[in-house]
């Protein structure tokens, strides 16, 4: 495991050292001494997005900063992040963005798709059951922060201020939970009683296909939210942003509901329905 984090952090130190140039896979297999096929793979599985899409969503992420901070010309900056024509870069901006750049520099708020990433250990031997969810506690935000940057994903309008009022009013109502593994906080949830709603659900990348998400689903069925649908708002069909959540929660059971727009950004409802004759399990119970 030590060895496959150590080559997963080459790759992406490599990424980043050549994010606007022309990133050439083989000639990076080739300082490695691996197939680019088993590089590719690696990464994947590791951090839940391919080469490719990790160094398109970093790219954008770093124009979005420099629209944001910067008087550079939208086509220098075009240029900059790997596309041929000023037209190429918005046309692929708004999609992840949903928005164009023009707006978005008017708007002079950054948010990140990507921050670059930082792979750690996991720990195969620490057991994670019910057991392993608390409530968080003001002292955790710092943490919390941290993994909503790895997670924010398709959300780059989130306004991290505001967040975090929230995030501490949530704290004090016993409505935020958190996993950990080790010292690593590696999942965390926001919730609502009455409707059940889930309004932030974070799973670090190299644990989304650990069953945390089930895990806590498990718990908001049995203790935070018994007997009830459980609510959650995810992307929509055929959004490029979505990295896999919308395909993970119907494999859970949810079912799709109305559309919406939520901080300017369209949205689709999903619900849980209540299923008192089979309970929903995993691997850590």
């Amino acid at each position: 495991m030590a060895q496959n984090v150590n080559i997963v952090q080459k790759i992406i130190e490599y990424i980043e050292d050549h994010l606007h140039e022309n990133i050439d896979l083989d000639t990076l297999a080739a300082s490695m001494h691996y197939s680019k096929y088993y590089l590719h793979r690696l990464f994947t599985k590791t951090i839940g997005l391919s080469i490719h899409t990790y160094i398109l969503r970093r790219r954008l992420s770093e124009a979005a900063r420099s629209l944001a901070q910067t008087q550079r010309p939208i086509m220098e900056i075009a240029l900059w992040s790997g596309y041929e024509s000023q037209r190429t870069f918005t046309n692929r901006f708004r999609k992840m963005y949903k928005i164009p750049p023009v707006k978005f520099r008017k708007q002079k708020q950054y948010y990140p798709l990507q921050l670059r990433m930082n792979v750690q250990d996991m720990y195969d031997d620490f057991i994670l059951s019910k057991a392993t969810i608390r409530h968080a506690k003001k002292s955790d935000i710092p943490s919390w922060i941290t993994l909503l940057h790895l997670v924010v994903d398709g959300y780059p309008s989130l306004n991290e201020v505001e967040y975090r009022v929230q995030l501490e009013i949530a704290i004090e109502q016993k409505r935020a939970l958190l996993i950990e593994d080790e010292h690593e906080l590696i999942g965390a949830l926001v919730f609502r009683s009455h409707p059940c709603w889930i309004d932030f659900l974070g799973i670090h990348p190299q644990y989304r296909n650990s069953q945390l998400t089930q895990l806590f689903l498990n718990a908001m069925k049995e203790t935070y939210c018994p007997n009830q649908e459980i609510w959650i708002s995810t992307f929509r069909k055929y959004d490029p942003a979505d990295t896999g959540y919308r395909e993970e929660f119907i494999k859970l059971g949810f079912m799709e509901r109305e559309c919406s727009i939520e901080f300017d950004y369209p949205t689709q409802h999903f619900v849980l329905p209540v299923n008192d004759k089979k309970k929903v399990r995993n691997k850590y119970e």
